[in-house]
């Protein structure tokens, strides 16, 4: 269906529900009745893209029984554990929909919504994305360090991202299409969804708890999630090291200055065994932390220079409406 000639109040579109899986089993049951029902309150057909990322539960054969229930479940089971922004990315590539949904699998972010995403999109809207008006389940931590992520990275980087957006949002087949050709191994689906483009809108929501599980998100995963968020659209990291480098020499040679004033007018001083300590291991810090900055970068040139695809999918359970026995694609 091309969009650009379609009426967008009038046209019918083929929905594609990506929902990437990874140990929710618990909530699973609960998840597909509540999209179901959504679903089925949207005057349009609809598909659900279902991709396990290598779950170490019984979610897999949950999705498998919900593929073989309903022919409209298609479940792409990934060879490992990816992560959720690969698996994300498999998930858009094997939609089929004039219209695309990414959801998460918790319930945190409610079906309910899809039908006024929906209406928005037939506004005129590419990209419609959900933001949650309130952080009340998360820990005091965990919304601190949110807050000030955003605000560094929106400072840091040409293409801000709006604060407390998740991956949750409708996107319209040109934006799906566009974000498929991107290469990028390394992938901050946030970034990404923001650096493509396209006219889009927001619609505000109370993010509710879990509703079964637990998050597969520590602290130490936000970190790194965090890092390759800033080093995959920002050099700002690297260009400060200059900074700091010429803020060190300017000190450097003010110090140097006074130091040979001093000793013309009050004579030869003994120099001092911490000073000197102090400003060995203060240079060989900053050191070692340029380095560490700079590894960072050449980390993640390392990996896509290899160009490792950024999933393996094992198989494919989409099961024909006549034969529910029968996968209708395996790969």
């Amino acid at each position: 269906m091309n969009r650009n000639t379609v009426d967008r109040t009038t046209a019918s579109p083929l929905i594609s529900v990506v929902v990437p899986f990874f140990n929710e089993e618990p909530a699973i049951e609960q998840f597909f009745r509540q999209l179901a029902d959504a679903l089925e309150g949207i005057e349009a057909e609809w598909e659900i893209v279902c991709v396990d990322d290598g779950s170490r539960d019984h979610t897999l054969q949950y999705l498998v029984a919900e593929a073989r229930a309903n022919p409209r479940v298609k479940v792409l089971e990934l060879s490992r554990n990816f992560g959720k922004e690969s698996a994300l990315t498999a998930g858009i590539e094997a939609a089929t929909g004039d219209v695309l949904v990414l959801i998460d699998a918790d319930l945190q972010d409610p079906p309910s919504l899809i039908g006024q995403m929906l209406a928005r999109w037939r506004e005129g809207y590419d990209v419609v994305y959900g933001v949650r008006q309130s952080r009340d389940h998360d820990s005091l931590g965990k919304r601190i360090t949110a807050n000030g992520f955003y605000r560094l990275f929106n400072r840091l980087t040409p293409t801000p991202v709006p604060a407390n957006a998740g991956d949750f949002r409708l996107m319209d087949r040109r934006v799906a299409d566009r974000l498929r050709e991107l290469p990028e191994r390394t992938r901050f689906m946030k970034g990404l969804f923001a650096w493509v483009g396209f006219k889009s809108t927001a619609i505000a929501y109370h993010r509710p708890g879990r509703e079964a599980g637990q998050s597969a998100w520590s602290y130490w995963k936000l970190w790194n999630f965090a890092l390759d968020g800033l080093t995959s659209f920002s050099t700002m990291p690297l260009r400060v090291w200059t900074y700091v480098g010429l803020g060190v020499s300017v000190l450097s040679f003010l110090y140097a200055t006074f130091l040979i004033f001093r000793t013309l007018v009050a004579g030869v001083d003994l120099p001092g065994y911490a000073s000197l300590m102090v400003v060995i291991l203060f240079l060989g810090g900053i050191q070692l932390i340029s380095l560490g900055v700079i590894g960072e970068y050449l980390g993640r040139v390392f990996i896509e220079v290899k160009q490792r695809p950024v999933y393996l999918v094992d198989r494919i359970y989409h099961f024909a409406p006549s034969d529910p026995e029968t996968p209708d694609g395996e790969s």
